[in-house]
Parts: C-alpha cells; structure tokens; sequence
C-alpha cells in the first residue's frame, strides 16, 4: 500500500466519512497477504518507498500473473525481472498496458496514478559491449520504474577507450551511475577513476572460459584500484539499480 493511499484512508476515518471496520475490512491483506505459493509484502512501500519486486523465475506463467494482479490491485502496479516469453504473453493478455522488454527480461506496469515521487537525480547506466545489454537493461529498467531518470550509454567497453571518453559530459552529469562489464571487467575502474559520483559496478557471464562465468570480472572489479566502487552480484542488474535507488533516495533525505 503506497502512503498516500493510506493516509487518504486514516483521514476519511478522522473526518467520519469511513467506519473503522469499513477501514479495517480495506487493510485485510495489510502488511502481508498470503497465497498458497507466496506471502506478498504490501508493506513494502511505507518501509522502502517501493513496492516488492516479482522475481519471476522458477515461478509458472499462472502463479506469476496472480501475484501481479494483486500487486496492482493493492499499488496500481507492478514490475517483474528474470521474466520469460511465456510469462510476458499471460502478463500481457491480463495487462494491455503491460511493458514487455525481452532484451532486459523485465514486465512493468506503471501505476496510472499516485506514483512514487521521482527519485532526485540521474542514474547512467553503462554498458561495456552489446553483449552486456541483457544486464544493463535489468538495471535500467528498474531504475526507470522506481522513479529516477536513465541514461544509457551502450558499447563503451575499454577495447575502445574513445568510445567513454566521448561521453564524457553525461558521465559527470551523473548522480549514480551503473556499470556493466564482462570478460576482464575493466571498464568501473576507469569510469570509477573519472567521476565523483558514486559507480555501482555489475560484473557480467560474459567472456570466454577463463572468465569462469563472470567470477573473472568479480574479482577484478573487487580489486578495482579506483576508491569507493562497489560491486554487486554477477549478472544481478537489478540489485545494482536498487542499490542506487537508495543512494539517490538518501541524498534527497528519504
């Protein structure tokens, strides 16, 4: 339940207008709300300023579509990652307005009203090659819904150093920014060492066998020479993009 909507409850209660059993039939599923398959967290909002995210892998095409339909019901809308074809298709035939991005693997439903209030700043989302898009979409796409503006900067790998530094005015322009790299995972120490900003480094399963899947870029992200980046899970973009929800959220006293 977003804020607003309850308070707009507590005041029609104050002013008469509401019963408080009338009130208290509308708060049933407040804070959780149990399913046979999962226990939805409506509280979720007033303690984090957003709504729970559907992780919808390993969930059936059925079971992702009731949750959503209750996250909409109780927030006006809802987001998904790690979200399949099949998936999207039975989103979609419930939700016309349904936003399918394939390449991220990402289903969002903007609330048509009383949304957050937009996170103050900007969040860059960076990509080293076309290979890594998948994972800076994540990122961009949950940032994007919880209220921050994105730019997204794509092929900018350090096999071609001009590439980065010709974007070099929205770099400093940045309030966040994400940085998505696979094979040796260079690229957030060299951003990491030409911005003041914080940088969120996400290494990627990109590369060949001495990669090792992504821990290759991991470790050297770890040991980026450049002060003060940090690191995420391998392949988790939207870990990253929460992570700057939240810087952005305390700068802006949240």
């Amino acid at each position: 339940m977003r804020p607003e909507r309850l308070e707009q409850l507590l005041a029609e209660v104050a002013a008469g207008r509401t019963t408080p059993e009338q009130a208290l039939e509308r708060l049933r599923n407040f804070p959780t709300e149990s399913l046979a398959f999962a226990q939805l967290d409506h509280h979720r909002t007033l303690r984090q300023g957003h709504p729970e995210v559907v992780f919808c892998s390993g969930k059936t095409a059925e079971q992702v579509v009731v949750i959503c339909e209750r996250l909409a019901a109780e927030g006006g809308g809802f987001l998904g990652t790690r979200a399949t074809q099949e998936q999207a298709e039975a989103l979609a035939a419930r939700f016309p307005a349904l936003e399918w991005n394939p390449l991220g693997r990402t289903v969002l439903l903007r609330a048509v009203s009383g949304q957050p209030s937009a996170a103050s700043g900007t969040v860059v989302v960076a990509c080293a090659g076309t290979s890594d898009l998948p994972v800076a979409e994540e990122a961009a796409v949950t940032a994007d819904a919880l209220g921050a503006r994105v730019e997204r900067l794509t092929d900018v790998g350090v096999a071609g150093l001009h590439r980065l530094l010709g974007a070099s005015d929205t770099l400093r322009a940045a309030d966040v920014l994400i940085v998505v790299a696979g094979m040796e995972g260079a690229l957030p120490s060299v951003v990491g060492g030409l911005v003041g900003a914080p940088v969120i480094a996400v290494p990627t399963s990109v590369g060949y066998g001495a990669s090792f899947g992504g821990l290759a870029a991991l470790l050297a992200m770890l040991n980026s020479c450049a002060a003060g980046v940090t690191v995420v899970n391998i392949d988790n973009g939207f870990g990253a993009a929460m992570a700057a929800m939240r810087i952005l959220r305390g700068r802006a006293g949240r």
